[in-house]
């Protein structure tokens, strides 16, 4: 059976068409650049049911995300004195990670996200021509040439490498202090998945592997990537690591484990069902 990782927008419904007109009340997430409006205290979230008006809060624009329950959900961009209520913060999403519960998370990211891709596709990448949201689906259209433009999904894999009793992990230059994870790495036009998962091993720490098995997948939208995990067997070399990518990589057992990454991602999600395995 397929795993996914805990980072997913099960709790948001995306549902077709737009509705004609927002609400007096629906849930809010509010957007400045590459931050979003937390709401701090005991249980902290992002999204606020109201109205923005309301809350005297002036918007320069909104977009439309989905259902939460039944109550629709937007993502709004405050004008840039506008305040947000009451003590509420603005905070990066990569942030907010031990933060709050994971189904927010997810909806925050996802609304930075659009307000992302909306902001990228103002002009039509072939005339230049200014383009319009869609009320039927999640993309943009130019009125002067037609071309419809979709929200970009990066592929990329990430593979847990098994050898013997021994798990390969990596540290990249951007890890925390002490922090060692999965080899991982987007997908390049023309390759298949298992590929990509080859020549990123070879790359990146100079080993062969076998036995490649689909794991699960997760939604990574940092900004716009999809995680696909697998697991795969050590079958040949000596660990060569490319210092362009990693700063090093070793096998460690489930007793002498480093710093992995917080349970939330796939990357966790496949260390803990290795180290399970072990138990049983």
């Amino acid at each position: 059976m397929a795993h996914t990782g805990k980072f997913s927008l099960s709790s948001l419904r995306s549902t077709w068409p737009e509705p004609e007109k927002v609400r007096r009340t629906a849930w809010w997430v509010y957007v400045r650049g590459e931050e979003v409006a937390l709401r701090p205290g005991p249980n902290p979230a992002v999204a606020a049911l109201g109205s923005p008006a309301l809350d005297h809060i002036t918007l320069d624009d909104h977009i439309y995300l989905g259902y939460r329950g039944a109550v629709p959900c937007y993502a709004g961009i405050p004008g840039p004195e506008s305040p947000v209520p009451g003590n509420w913060q603005f905070v990066r999403v990569r942030d907010l990670f031990v933060m709050i519960p994971h189904d927010e998370l997810a909806i925050a990211a996802f609304a930075a996200r659009m307000i992302d891709f909306d902001r990228k596709t103002r002009f039509c990448g072939r005339c230049g021509k200014e383009t319009r949201p869609l009320k039927t689906e999640r993309a943009k259209r130019c009125p002067a040439c037609g071309l419809i433009t979709y929200p970009r999904l990066s592929p990329a894999i990430i593979v847990l490498i098994q050898r013997d009793n021994r798990v390969l992990l990596a540290r990249s230059p951007g890890f925390p202090p002490g922090m060692f994870g999965l080899v991982a790495g987007f997908v390049e036009p023309g390759e298949n998945l298992e590929e990509a998962l080859v020549r990123e091993v070879r790359e990146e720490t100079g080993i062969s592997v076998k036995n490649i098995r689909y794991f699960g997948s997760e939604p990574w939208p940092f900004p716009d990537s999809l995680m696909l995990g697998f697991t795969a067997d050590y079958a040949g070399g000596e660990l060569v690591v490319d210092s362009n990518e990693i700063e090093s990589a070793f096998w460690f057992d489930r007793e002498h484990l480093p710093r992995i990454p917080e349970k939330l991602s796939i990357s966790r999600t496949l260390i803990d069902w290795w180290v399970e395995k072990g138990r049983r």
